[in-house]
């Protein structure tokens, strides 16, 4: 792994310390703030059992680390969470900041962090300013650009993306692919989604995911039962919504933000778009 860089222009070689940054943003967004009780809190104690080796992140995290190695600078993720993707950059030596609007989360990836060219910062992804901070890539991984409920705050995101990035610069991210099969059931009933062991108790995951057709969100709930032995010591919840996205909705949202060169794929293997593409892969400059 690559443990230091030769930048140039001096800046951007020098690491940063980790620390955790509160940005100003005014008014946070509700439909983002409120995700760290309804959402953050119970996912940030169980994320990285539940998803350490779950098909669902197959190969995002290989695909975002090329990415930040080709762009050789400054990396920003947005959406952070725990750290799951972000870490495995910062071990290579860049400077990297993570961002979330979660405290729950970046308390998490704080507690595993020994890197001191990682920075955190507190703050929606719609609505930031890191100041003459500029970045050679800018990801949110693992559908985090779907906690976006409207155009405006998708709009808003964009604009945020394009004055950090760096001259030559890259924006990428993923969205699950929509199965319209899928979304035409409204009424699906919670069924389990998985089982995995967390600090001595056997926790089985719940999961039921309600669409709706007309507004393109997707109401989910996870349920998470915590058992020793045959006694069920606990049970903790988790809500939260998700807009799905068309391929050209996103190249529209994208276009419309300024984007003018954006290549999409249907997987993290760089796949075209296909009738079974599993997910919306862009990356755009």
């Amino acid at each position: 792994m690559y443990q230091s860089h030769a930048f140039g222009a001096g800046a951007l070689s020098t690491r940063i310390a980790t620390r955790e940054i509160v940005c100003d943003v005014g008014r946070v967004i509700p439909d983002v703030s409120d995700l760290d009780e309804a959402y953050g809190r119970t996912t940030a104690r169980f994320y990285d059992a539940v998803y350490q080796h779950s098909p669902q992140v197959a190969g995002d995290l290989d695909f975002y680390r090329s990415l930040a190695r080709e762009s050789a600078g400054p990396v920003l993720e947005l959406g952070c969470g725990t750290g799951r993707v972000l870490l495995a950059i910062a071990a290579d030596g860049f400077p990297c900041t993570g961002l979330d609007a979660s405290r729950h989360m970046l308390d998490a990836l704080r507690a595993k962090s020994r890197f001191p060219n990682l920075r955190l910062v507190h703050a929606p992804m719609q609505r930031f300013d890191l100041g003459q901070d500029r970045f050679t890539l800018i990801f949110s991984a693992f559908r985090v650009f779907q906690h976006l409920h409207s155009v405006e705050d998708q709009l808003a995101c964009l604009a945020c993306v394009r004055r950090h990035l760096a001259p030559g610069g890259r924006f990428a991210f993923d969205v699950f692919a929509p199965r319209l099969a899928r979304m035409a059931v409204t009424d699906a009933p919670e069924q389990v989604e998985g089982r995995f062991e967390h600090d001595g108790e056997s926790v089985t995951r719940w999961a039921r995911a309600v669409p709706d057709p007309v507004s393109q969100l997707l109401s989910v709930r996870f349920r998470y039962e915590r058992r020793r032995g045959d006694e069920l010591v606990g049970t903790d919840e988790a809500s939260f919504k998700m807009r799905w996205f068309w391929r050209f909705e996103l190249e529209h949202l994208l276009a419309r933000a300024g984007f003018a060169d954006v290549q999409m794929y249907g997987n993290f293997d760089k796949s075209p778009i296909a009738a079974d593409t599993p997910a919306f892969i862009a990356v755009a400059r």
